[in-house]
């Protein structure tokens, strides 16, 4: 009997990295010690106080039961309290909420809950990949716009054509930026927010790397501008901000149409995450937040140690990132994304994220995470100087972020 699989299946593309983390693996097996900086997995432990929370609450018998559909009412208070301490967002906890098993689940689910088939988004690029992905899922059509560090990887809404706006359904947005490193200011959200109640768009604003702003910059919530509830919402994961990767708990605000569409179609998939590590979420978002200031203080301190490493050893000029705990970083002349990284990993077993993974304008582009200690940080530009590339040819790029 042959089987195949479904069109939806055969139409998604390919996980990229997966890819990577599979010839990641392949070298590991064989003993070879490789530095892993491909991945965006935090490499410190969740703080001991949420881990107390879910042992404690994990013992307790109510939690072994069914999750309520929608989540517990009490972590939902709790992001509603969360929003309105760091940002100063009103938000409902019965109307405008939705709880999700982690930010890719939420991507999916925004996908499926409000495109329709022959739909258009918008989507950045270069951008997160896994946008792509929803969108392909519902069959409706992406519309890539270009994002440049002339414009601090921010879009023209005036360059893409007002045909294409007035067709977008979803615009996706992603600020601090993966994998760019760039942060958005008020004016351009509230420009975002004239821009979708003019063509109205529903903007999907994917805030993973909330916790993360440096040079003393707190990145700023999409829904703290006027008007921006009317138009879209935001979703806020878990897994950066406090070292919960594992965890897979994520969660969604703004828009109480949005938001109940995705309740709605959550209804007939999911049955919630287990009541303890509701609670356990509940205590990191409600608790004192020092431990999500040093963290921020940590993947700073890390990136401007790169950074000059790179400047002082390899002439390799790379510009310090605003947020988020990625160097984005342009590579030589002669090689593209690609083979620059297959060159890393081969012959310095150095693995990468090619910037060709987030879009075809990223190909003279590297990402790097810094979710490793500097000491690594230090052997890994031992093992490029080692390689004797010629950096100093990479053209400058300019200053805006």
């Amino acid at each position: 009997m042959e089987i195949s699989p479904s069109k939806t299946v055969s139409s998604l593309p390919d996980q990229e990295f997966s890819v990577i983390i599979n010839k990641v693996n392949e070298l590991t097996n064989k003993g070879i010690d490789v530095i892993n900086v491909g991945q965006g997995n935090p490499d410190l432990p969740t703080p001991p106080h949420i881990v107390n929370s879910l042992i404690e609450a994990a013992n307790k018998s109510g939690f072994h039961k069914y999750s309520p559909f929608r989540g517990h009412k009490f972590l939902k208070e709790a992001i509603s309290k969360f929003y309105k301490r760091e940002y100063d967002v009103e938000i409902d906890p019965d109307k405008e909420v939705v709880i999700f098993n982690g930010g890719k689940a939420a991507l999916y689910a925004v996908s499926q809950s409000l495109l329709n088939p022959e739909d258009v988004a918008l989507i950045p690029d270069p951008g997160y990949p896994e946008y792509l992905s929803g969108i392909m899922m519902a069959r409706a059509h992406p519309y890539y716009f270009k994002v440049t560090p002339t414009n601090n990887y921010l879009p023209v809404y005036n360059d893409i054509d007002q045909e294409v706006l007035e067709q977008a359904k979803l615009l996706y947005l992603n600020y601090p930026n993966n994998p760019t490193g760039a942060t958005a200011n008020r004016e351009f959200f509230n420009e975002t927010v004239k821009t979708a109640e003019k063509n109205n768009i529903c903007v999907v604003h994917d805030f993973a790397y909330a916790g993360f702003g440096f040079d003393e910059q707190k990145p700023i919530s999409f829904l703290s501008s006027p008007g921006a509830k009317g138009v879209g919402i935001e979703i806020y994961t878990l897994s950066k901000t406090y070292n919960m990767a594992g965890w897979r708990v994520a969660f969604a605000v703004g828009n109480e149409k949005v938001i109940q569409a995705i309740n709605t179609f959550q209804d007939h998939i999911f049955v919630s995450l287990f009541g303890a590590v509701q609670q356990a979420a509940a205590t990191a978002l409600e608790s004192d937040q020092s431990c999500v200031k040093d963290l921020n203080s940590v993947y700073e301190s890390r990136a401007e140690h790169f950074i000059q490493a790179c400047q002082r050893e390899l002439d390799w000029k790379i510009q310090k990132p605003q947020g988020t705990f990625y160097v984005w970083a342009k590579i030589p002349n002669g090689f593209d994304s690609f083979t620059f990284t297959e060159l890393l990993l081969n012959e310095a077993h150095i693995a990468v994220t090619p910037g060709e993974v987030f879009g075809v304008n990223a190909k003279d582009y590297i990402r790097l995470s810094m979710v490793t200690s500097t000491e690594r940080l230090d052997e890994l530009v031992k093992r490029i100087k080692s390689l004797n590339i010629n950096f100093s040819s990479i053209e400058k790029v300019p200053e805006t972020i």
